[in-house]
């Protein structure tokens, strides 16, 4: 009620008050009083009944959502992957060649054999 009376001034409410009181009489002002008091509850309550409402129907959508467990699942498939690329990076830069094939060997002294043949021949 408070609210409403915000951008009232005094005037203005004693001017509503006489104009009750004229057309209603003194008689009837109590029980319109009291008809107002519970029109303005009921307003109240049904406002505060809708309000409880969204809250628990929003509550009701995140729980059945379970956004939490969706986040933390989609983490871990993009987490996975990634640790085993780092692993995979981890062991490529630690590779040590190991010692050459014999196939390597022989092309290798049959080459330096041709090329010394070659200086020899010139």
């Amino acid at each position: 009620m408070i609210l409403i009376l915000n951008d009232v001034s005094g005037t203005e409410i004693l001017l509503i008050l006489i104009f009750v009181l004229i057309f209603f009489g003194s008689k009837s002002i109590p029980s319109l009083a009291r008809t107002m008091g519970r029109a303005i509850r009921q307003i109240k309550d049904a406002s505060n009944d809708i309000q409880n409402e969204i809250k628990k129907s929003g509550a009701e959508m995140k729980k059945d959502l379970n956004l939490e467990g969706i986040i933390k699942e989609t983490a871990e498939d993009i987490k996975s992957p990634l640790d085993q690329m780092a692993q995979d990076i981890d062991r490529s830069v630690k590779y040590e060649p190991s010692k050459p094939s014999p196939i390597k060997e022989e092309i290798k002294e049959k080459s330096s054999t041709k090329v010394s043949k070659d200086d020899t021949k010139d």
